[in-house]
């Protein structure tokens, strides 16, 4: 099964915190042979790595090990470039969605997981109000409804 992953998803596989279990489910259940990631996601990781530093809920070297970890993991990933495709799109999408609270970031996930809409059979995200856009956009992020 080929999946795509937002960064709020990808971090609970390095970093144990509310609902892990379920990302760590999805692979577990599901024979997952592509890991799709908006190129984004780098970025987005190590500021989520950095921000439980400064919230003190890591050490500066649990960061520095975690993103270690990512980078060895990199490989396994298809990374889907952030070319001016992507920002066309996630512009018109932040002027479709923009008022009910989509955001410059968000747009740029959801604009990445569109672009592999015919390819993908499954979108994983933990964030509740992109999970909205991306059903609004008829992808599929029920890991229940997903054929095994």
């Amino acid at each position: 099964m080929k999946i795509f992953i937002d960064t709020s998803s990808l971090f609970k596989l390095y970093h144990r915190e509310a609902d892990t279990e379920i990302i760590e489910q999805i692979f577990s259940q599901l024979l997952v042979t592509e890991v799709y990631l908006s190129e984004i996601s780098k970025v987005e990781f190590a500021s989520s790595v950095w921000k439980k530093v400064r919230t003190r809920e890591i050490t500066a070297l649990e960061a520095t090990t975690t993103l270690q970890l990512f980078e060895n993991d990199s490989s396994k990933y298809t990374f889907i470039a952030t070319d001016s495709m992507i920002i066309e799109k996630a512009r018109k999408l932040t002027i479709k969605y923009g008022l009910k609270g989509l955001r410059t970031l968000d747009s740029i996930q959801l604009s990445s997981a569109i672009s592999l809409s015919k390819e993908i059979e499954l979108f994983v995200t933990s964030d509740n109000l992109l999970k909205s856009f991306l059903n609004q956009e008829g992808l599929q992020t029920d890991l229940l409804t997903v054929k095994k």
